[in-house]
């Protein structure tokens, strides 16, 4: 019988131990810092954005990824330059990883975008992408981006780890659909920090993903925490 509080019972200590994903949000920009919309526009990163995806280097290869891969956006390929270097794994770049495209938005603050589209800003409020021209709506980052994270997990053997740097939006949208939950639940869930990440795992071996870690981030002397099977901890 299922227990009520943790769940189905593991398939026990004969099953292979399950496949870890690691999701990466690049450093910061001067677009990050301003507030201006990114989406698809390739800003770089910024000399904060170097300094943060330099410091968390060592702590992401501290999870020994099997598979290293990123959007192909500059501030993505800058952030994932230095974990390749760490780790000496090549990076598969994707374009399926990139943020959600903002259409008119781009390069725009808020405040710019309410005063130079007013009845777009107004719409954007009440119905998110699909008001605003040009730009993604839920659905069509959810179409390419989990199909991406499926691919890198696929890719991967028992108990091993992949790597993926991407973007704020798609990640957390990424995130909540692999997660089986609806996006409805989008509000409630943090966002991630620049050079933060989040950790996902499979129970065990072709299990159910759960949630390990939300908005991790780099400080002196981290490391990663051992990856054990769950029925360890009963």
């Amino acid at each position: 019988m299922a227990d009520a509080v943790s769940g189905p019972v593991s398939p026990g200590p004969a099953a292979s131990p399950g496949r870890r994903l690691v999701l990466v949000r690049h450093g910061r920009t001067a677009w990050n810092h301003e507030g201006r919309a990114q989406g698809h526009t390739d800003v770089g990163l910024d000399p904060v954005g170097h300094v943060q995806a330099r410091s968390a280097a060592p702590v992401l290869a501290s999870y020994r990824p099997a598979a290293l891969w990123s959007s192909d956006l500059a501030r993505a390929a800058e952030t994932v330059a230095y974990l390749a270097a760490e780790t000496g794994l090549s990076v598969l770049y994707d374009a399926r990883l990139r943020e959600y495209d903002v259409g008119l938005r781009a390069g725009l603050t808020l405040t710019e975008f309410a005063e130079r589209h007013p009845d777009v800003f107004s719409a954007w409020r009440r119905e998110g992408g699909a008001a605003v021209p040009g730009a993604e709506t839920d659905a069509d980052v959810v179409a390419r981006v989990v199909p991406a994270l499926r691919d890198l997990l696929a890719s991967l053997g028992p108990g091993e780890t992949g790597m993926a740097v991407m973007h704020g939006g798609c990640l957390k949208a990424g995130l909540i659909v692999l997660l089986d939950l609806p996006l409805a639940v989008a509000p409630v869930v943090r966002g991630v920090d620049n050079c933060g990440w989040i950790v996902i795992e499979e129970a065990y071996d072709g299990g159910p993903l759960r949630l390990v870690a939300l908005n991790q981030v780099a400080h002196p002397g981290d490391r990663a925490p051992d990856f054990a099977p769950e029925a360890a901890a009963r």
